[in-house]
C-alpha cells in the first residue's frame, strides 16, 4: 500500500500473471483454436497451473524465442489464434526479425505478450530489463501496442484482441499492479482515459506510472497546482484528438513511462504534439542507459521514475 497526503493506492489482490494465466484459460475453453505460447517461463506467468486443463492448447517452446515466434505465424496461417507469453526483452528485441517478417509482413495474426516491463524485472537483472520494447513494437507496420495499468485492462484486452486480427502486444507487470479500474471498465485502442482532471498541467502516463502519475497530482494539488492525469494505455494507435485537447487546455505536457525516453510513451506523444499542438513538454523515463539488479523502489530512485520527479518536472515547466 502507496499512500499520499490526500489517497491511498492499494495493491490489488490478484498478480497481473494470474489474471493472464485465468484469461487464457477462459478462453482457450470457449474456443478450442485459442493456442497458448511459452519460451520456458510457464511457473513465471503462472500458465504452469492451466496446463492440466488445457493440455493441447499449451505449448512449452522451450529457450527459443525466435522459434516460438514463427511457430506463431505458423500456427495463425492454419486458423488458430495464438497467444505468445515470454518477458519484453525476448518477446521484442530477440526476436524482432521473426514478429516483423513471419508475423506482420506475412500478415499473420499473433497477440504477444511481454511481461517484466522495464524496472519490474528486479532482481533478473540488466539483461532482463527492457526498456526498448515499445520503440521496437511501435516501428511495425499496423501494429497494435498497449502497456496495461492493472488485472481488468490486462483481462479486458486479452478478451478484445481475440476477435481482432494482426499483431497485437501487450507491455505488463507479472506481479501485483496499484488498483486502477473498477470491474466492467472497458479500454479501446487509440483512446485514452482521463483518471484526473486540471487546468494547470497535463501528466500523461502508462503502466506502472500512471499510479505514480496520479501521487504527482496529489503531491501538485497540495501546491496548489491542478494537474490532469491521462492514461495512455493505448501507445499506438494513440489517442491525438485527446492529447490535442489536454495540450491545448493546460499548455505544459509532462510524460512518464518505465521505458526509455526514446522511442516509447514520450516520443509518441512529443510526435503528435509537434504536429498540431506544439507545447512545452518533460519526458520523464529511462535515459541513456541499461538496466540493473535491484527492487522496483530503488530502481524508480535511480531511474527517477517517482511521484516526486513526475512532480518536480511539471512545476519546471510552469
Amino acid at each position: 500500500m502507496v499512500q499520499t497526503a490526500s489517497k491511498t493506492y492499494e495493491l490489488e489482490n490478484i498478480e497481473m500473471r494470474q489474471m493472464y494465466a485465468n484469461t487464457i484459460l477462459e478462453l482457450a475453453q470457449k474456443n478450442p483454436n485459442v493456442i497458448a505460447l511459452e519460451a520456458d517461463l510457464m511457473s513465471a506467468i503462472s500458465t504452469s497451473k492451466i496446463m492440466k486443463q488445457i493440455p493441447n492448447q499449451l505449448i512449452n517452446c522451450g529457450i527459443m524465442e525466435a522459434n516460438m515466434m514463427g511457430m506463431a505465424a505458423g500456427l495463425s496461417l492454419t486458423g488458430k489464434i495464438p497467444y505468445v507469453h515470454t518477458f519484453g526483452q525476448f518477446a521484442t528485441r530477440r526476436a524482432f526479425d521473426q514478429l516483423f517478417v513471419s508475423g506482420a509482413y506475412a500478415k499473420t495474426n499473433i497477440k504477444i505478450l511481454g511481461s517484466d516491463a522495464g524496472v519490474t524485472a528486479e532482481h533478473n537483472g540488466g539483461t532482463h530489463m527492457t526498456f526498448e520494447d515499445l520503440g521496437l513494437v511501435r516501428l511495425i507496420p499496423n501494429a497494435i501496442v498497449y502497456e496495461v495499468s492493472d488485472s481488468t485492462m490486462l483481462g479486458y484486452l486479452l478478451c478484445k484482441i481475440e476477435k481482432e486480427h494482426g499483431i497485437h502486444y501487450i507491455r505488463t507487470i507479472r506481479k501485483n499492479a496499484v488498483r486502477i479500474y473498477n470491474p466492467g471498465e472497458t479500454f479501446e485502442a487509440g483512446k485514452g482515459k482521463v483518471l484526473r482532471d486540471g487546468e494547470d498541467v497535463t501528466i500523461i502516463a502508462s503502466g506502472i506510472m500512471v499510479a505514480e502519475s496520479l501521487k504527482a497530482g496529489d503531491l501538485l494539488k497540495e501546491q496548489g497546482i491542478e494537474a490532469a492525469v491521462i492514461d495512455m494505455f493505448s501507445i499506438k494507435p494513440i489517442d491525438q484528438e485527446l492529447l490535442v485537447q489536454y495540450a491545448q487546455k493546460t499548455r505544459a505536457v509532462v510524460t512518464a513511462e518505465n521505458h526509455n525516453v526514446i522511442g516509447g510513451l514520450g516520443s509518441a506523444v512529443a510526435e503528435v504534439l509537434s504536429e498540431h499542438c506544439p507545447t512545452k513538454m518533460k519526458r520523464i523515463g529511462v535515459c541513456e542507459k541499461f538496466g540493473q539488479v535491484g527492487k522496483v523502489d530503488y530502481l524508480k530512485q535511480v531511474y527517477h521514475l517517482t511521484a516526486k520527479d513526475i512532480a518536480d518536472a511539471a512545476k519546471r515547466l510552469m
